[in-house]
């Protein structure tokens, strides 16, 4: 299979989940499924939370978008104008998936399928119905598909490098077992916004979508804001507001109470406005319905602070920084955790 082969495929899938996660009906044969291969899908976006309490219709939706947003002429071609891909390639490249957010490691898998490799995949139990749905359609465009990607359940043989996603203590043991071959090991990473106190209405609700997007499960989601000494966090709850009905969401609600309970019990300091708890705390890691904040005075505290935890941020928001709203809109060439995952590829 040539790498215009693979474009192709690409290009005509990334249309099919533009209209899924656009919740069109399907529009004919033109976009080159039948209805009932269209509906498949559709169905499957519409109850897979079955399988996954977080993974509702509106958050598979935007997943879906978002891959199709890369699968664009445009986005592949200045993806891959920046690296030397081959064809065919007879390495094997297992991919270890996280099931955090949906398809979250597709990125991985389309970086291996374009540099030529196989793809031997290692879904989460998480997330194992999407992925396979998608390389079904995949497939109804070129059934060669099956010759370069596996999917497998057992434990992972017979490879030459490894992307692995995960937490701290699963990579402990990726870092053990797959020490002695190349490999890009992903641990925890969470992302933090920074305010001057001048953000706007519009900024404090996009940055809601950076907060809240995939109930702020995701490395991109912001568990941390850093607000100037005499900011007023009412401009910032009046900004959020319009995210309320997250607060309706049976299991980001059972995070909700819980943290609020223990939190009350300790007498801990809290500011609630009802669907989040903000937190005067330093550390990075905010528990699930939990934001955490720290004032500063002067904002070389704030880049000292960033540097300090370089290792641990996926993303910082905010004037100067990445724009509101735009945590989980990643591009093509914006690696997780900063790694180059098709370079690394490209050079095996």
């Amino acid at each position: 299979m040539t790498l215009k082969e693979k474009n192709n495929i690409l290009l005509r899938l990334g249309i099919i989940l533009q209209h899924i996660g656009e919740k069109s009906s399907w529009p004919g044969y033109e976009i080159g499924i039948n209805e009932s291969e269209y509906q498949n899908l559709e169905e499957l976006v519409q109850k897979v939370h079955i399988y996954n309490g977080w993974f509702k219709d509106e958050q598979v939706r935007k997943s879906l978008q978002g891959i199709a947003s890369w699968l664009t002429e445009e986005s592949l071609n200045n993806w891959q104008s920046q690296y030397s891909l081959k064809d065919h390639s007879d390495k094997k490249v297992a991919i270890i998936m996280a099931g955090n957010i949906p398809l979250v490691g597709f990125h991985d898998f389309i970086s291996v399928f374009l540099s030529g490799h196989k793809a031997i995949v290692k879904m989460s139990s998480e997330d194992k119905h999407l992925f396979p749905a998608i390389l079904n359609i995949m497939a109804l465009f070129d059934e060669r598909i099956w010759e370069r990607v596996e999917l497998i359940e057992e434990a992972i043989r017979d490879f030459d490098a490894v992307i692995a996603t995960g937490s701290d203590n699963s990579a402990r043991y990726f870092e053990t077992y797959f020490g002695k071959y190349p490999s890009i090991i992903r641990k925890n990473r969470t992302s933090i916004a920074v305010l001057t106190g001048k953000e706007s209405k519009e900024d404090f609700y996009a940055l809601g979508k950076d907060i809240f997007d995939y109930f702020g499960l995701g490395c991109r989601n912001v568990s941390q804001i850093w607000i100037p000494k005499d900011f007023n966090l009412n401009l910032f709850f009046e900004g959020i507001y319009e995210h309320n009905e997250i607060i309706h969401h049976n299991k980001y609600a059972n995070n909700y109470d819980y943290n609020k309970a223990v939190f009350l019990m300790n007498q801990e300091t809290l500011l609630d406005n009802g669907f989040i708890l903000l937190k005067e705390e330093r550390s990075l890691y905010s528990p699930l319905a939990v934001l955490h904040y720290q004032r500063y005075n002067d904002k070389s505290e704030v880049e000292q602070f960033i540097k300090d935890h370089a290792d641990q941020i996926q993303v910082v928001v905010g004037a100067g920084y990445l724009p509101f709203g735009q945590t989980q809109l990643p591009r093509l060439m914006d690696y997780a955790d900063g790694v180059d995952t098709m370079a690394f590829l490209t050079e095996l």
